[in-house]
């Protein structure tokens, strides 16, 4: 889930939470609002915490301690 669908999550589960005042039968709009918003915000939290933590090689490794025998 990338960061921009997260966001997109948020906004409609609040829409729907705090905007929309409609009722239908079988269905709480308050309660998919919940929904939505608290799926968003897991997906916000595990979408920038593989940002900001994944290795992509930019951060210099230490050289290894052996050299490679040479054949």
């Amino acid at each position: 889930m990338s960061i921009g669908f997260s966001i997109f999550l948020i906004a409609a589960g609040a829409i729907l939470r705090y905007a929309v005042t409609a009722s239908v039968s079988g269905i709480e709009l308050e309660t998919v609002g919940l929904i939505l918003m608290i799926a968003g915000i897991i997906g916000l939290v595990i979408s920038l915490a593989i940002i900001f933590l994944r290795d992509d090689g930019r951060t210099p490794r230490p050289p290894d301690d052996y050299t490679a025998p040479r054949v």
